[in-house]
């Protein structure tokens, strides 16, 4: 088989952001050959919690909302977040995402280095 192939029920979770959430890597540069690829998340913030001020040296981040209302925060201003809604950050840009309700919220992101 070519095509590869990750239950992901068979991914474990891991701690991101310092341990405010959580992820689950779905494809790294091992699983592709492209050198701007950098990685594949499905992360969880839980009820309460703030994925804190951060930024991706030369990596463009996109992230997919797939469960939850809340915020991103950027320099300029703050967004409300909902199921459905996708958000660009540009490489090098601090932003945080916060999680203001009281139930955990889901987002997958895609990482490219510029």
């Amino acid at each position: 088989m070519k095509i590869t192939k990750r239950p992901s029920h068979g991914i474990q979770k891991e701690d991101a952001h310092g341990g405010s959430g959580a992820r689950k890597v779905y494809a790294s540069p091992d699983h592709l050959k492209s050198v701007h690829f950098d990685m594949m998340t499905h992360g969880y913030l839980p009820a309460g919690k703030t994925f804190d001020w951060h930024d991706h040296t030369d990596t463009e981040e996109i992230m997919v909302v797939v469960k939850g209302e809340g915020e991103v925060h950027d320099e300029d201003g703050v967004y409300d977040y909902a199921p459905g809604d996708v958000f660009v950050y540009p490489a090098n840009t601090q932003h945080k995402i916060h999680n203001p309700t009281d139930y955990e919220h889901e987002m997958i992101f895609v990482r490219v280095k510029v």
